[in-house]
């Protein structure tokens, strides 16, 4: 079989995206297998029929937004679909503290190292933060909260990787309608629009003001010349020759069909999880890759992700759904409470009732209950919304990162083998009572009322959607599964380039670290291999 491609890249989220990019701007024949849709605007989910979830033991048949992975302790959140996780994750973009790689990091790879390719991401996805004048109730309450309990000086405004109108603001009649959302194309030809507080981030952006990544790195790499594959899910890598061939099956009417296609590098960047299970499926069910090493699944990390909710009366306006889903934090991960480095943030939530019934009404296919209430339907700061008083406090921190991820059987079909994630939150427990205490506080200053969720004051279960590790970068084989430049021990010119390599907890928001390490190993990759130097931004 002659070699297809110069590389095969497995996903297209804050990895495979710039991987990908850069790759193809050096000259590379580049493919890109996604396992998801290619989503455009008007499939966004909406109503309850859309296509919300990603099934991956029948993905034929559930190819959906969100990947929802149910494990003892832990539950995972992952997004499916062309731009990855950019698609579902609420758009804060921001560095990792310099003092997080004084350890666990392989030497090469320092604050630094990474600062110039910092930058390459945060141009690329044109970040920037809320406009003065667009400040939400959210933010102000934020704001508010830090200020009563002597932290002004650990509160700011997030990064974005969103497009705003300075001219926009709440004071316009009808300010959230989307007339005022001002058209444009970005730097990669893209239309797109600008933000009018829709409060949509985490399902799709109604005017495409979020700057995802099948709208800049993904169409930076195809007019370069590579090719994106959606619907096709990796099944395994097996060496041939000087190269690999990477197998797959592809969704078509419905089905899977089996295809192949070979290239001399490949790089695997389907998230922690998605990275992880492929290459140990590799090595452990079909051995093509026996070499990797036996550090493969462990030091893995929710990145201390914790949800509350406070509950407000009328008198305070809180505006759930309305505004970026983020906009302002506090930072706390000098150690300052109990020795825990951890970071909170303002989070929203869609009104997913009122984009339901709009959507019903838009289509034509109108419930009575839709039909009582379409005089009430439309987006407005007075919009109907039972959570509107409710503010959701999102937690993000430096945990225990043991957890593991292996291969286990199947009680009913022990032929068949499964991802599990063993997770244990006592080692981690610390830094969650910590955010716990923090969000408690923040309320209570506030004048409101914290609901700490079931499923951690029964259960001790927690949610995430920041997994981070499984492929660890390291020195050497013995402590680690790829080298500092991302390529695996023992399999050359096999590389990871995802969160997957991420040895410890960042404890903020990890994508744009993820994107950095990207940059640095397609960037690597150029140099002696046959590539030229990528092109400047």
């Amino acid at each position: 079989m002659a070699p297809g491609f110069d590389v095969i890249v497995v996903g297209s989220g804050f990895g495979g995206a710039v991987t990908a990019c850069r790759l193809a701007q050096a000259g590379a024949s580049v493919l890109v297998l996604e396992r998801g849709r290619r989503w455009t605007k008007d499939q966004y989910p909406r109503g309850p029929g859309d296509a919300w979830l990603y099934q991956p033991g029948h993905p034929h048949r559930y190819n959906g937004w969100l990947d929802l992975r149910f494990a003892r302790g832990m539950t995972v959140a992952q997004g499916a679909g062309v731009g990855g996780g950019s698609l579902c994750y609420s758009s804060v973009v921001m560095k990792a503290d310099p003092a997080l790689f004084e350890g666990g990091w392989p030497p090469e790879i320092t604050y630094s190292e990474l600062a110039p390719y910092y930058a390459k991401v945060h141009e690329m996805l044109a970040v920037r933060e809320i406009p003065p004048g667009q400040h939400t109730h959210r933010y102000k309450l934020l704001q508010r909260a830090a200020e009563r309990l002597g932290h002004t000086d650990r509160f700011d405004s997030v990064p974005l990787a969103l497009s705003f109108d300075p001219e926009w603001s709440y004071e316009l009649p009808d300010p959230l309608d989307t007339r005022h959302s001002r058209s444009f194309v970005n730097g990669q030809g893209q239309p797109q629009g600008t933000c009018v507080h829709l409060g949509n981030c985490d399902i799709g952006c109604d005017v495409q003001a979020k700057n995802t990544l099948d709208l800049n790195y993904i169409p930076a790499a195809e007019q370069h010349g590579a090719e994106v594959r959606p619907l096709h899910l990796v099944r395994c890598i097996q060496p041939d020759d000087s190269g690999y061939r990477v197998i797959f099956d592809r969704i078509e009417d419905g089905g899977l069909l089996r295809g192949e296609e070979r290239a001399e590098r490949v790089v695997v960047a389907a998230g922690s999880l998605g990275s992880t299970e492929l290459l140990l499926r590799c090595r452990d069910q079909h051995r093509t890759l026996p070499r990797i090493s036996g550090v493969l699944g462990r030091h893995w990390s929710a990145n201390a992700n914790f949800f509350t909710s406070g509950i407000y009366g009328p008198d305070t306006e809180v505006g759930q759904s309305i505004g970026p889903t983020i906009a302002a934090g506090l930072d706390f991960m000098d150690g300052s409470v109990n020795g825990q480095r951890f970071f909170v943030e303002d989070d929203g939530f869609p009104n997913l009732l009122l984009n339901a019934l709009t959507a019903q009404l838009r289509s034509g296919r109108v419930s009575p209950f839709a039909w009582a209430l379409q005089r009430h339907l439309r987006r407005g700061r007075d919009e109907k919304n039972p959570t509107r008083n409710v503010m959701v406090w999102l937690g993000e921190g430096v945990d225990a990162a043991d957890g593991e991820l292996s291969l286990g059987r199947r009680r009913l079909m022990p032929w068949k083998r499964k991802l599990r994630l063993t997770w244990d939150v006592r080692r981690s427990a610390p830094v969650i009572d910590a955010i716990l205490s923090t969000h408690q506080r923040l309320t209570e200053a506030t004048g409101g009322h914290l609901r700490v969720p079931l499923s951690w004051s029964v259960l001790r279960s927690l949610v995430t959607v920041h997994p981070l590790g499984g492929c660890r970068v390291g020195t050497g084989p013995e402590e680690a599964v790829v080298d500092h430049r991302g390529e695996v021990f023992g399999h050359r010119n096999l590389f990871v380039a995802d969160g997957a390599i991420v040895p410890v907890a960042i404890g903020r928001n990890p994508s744009m670290t993820i994107g950095a390490l990207a940059e640095r190993t397609a960037a690597l990759m150029t140099q002696g291999r046959g590539l030229s130097e990528t092109e400047p931004l």
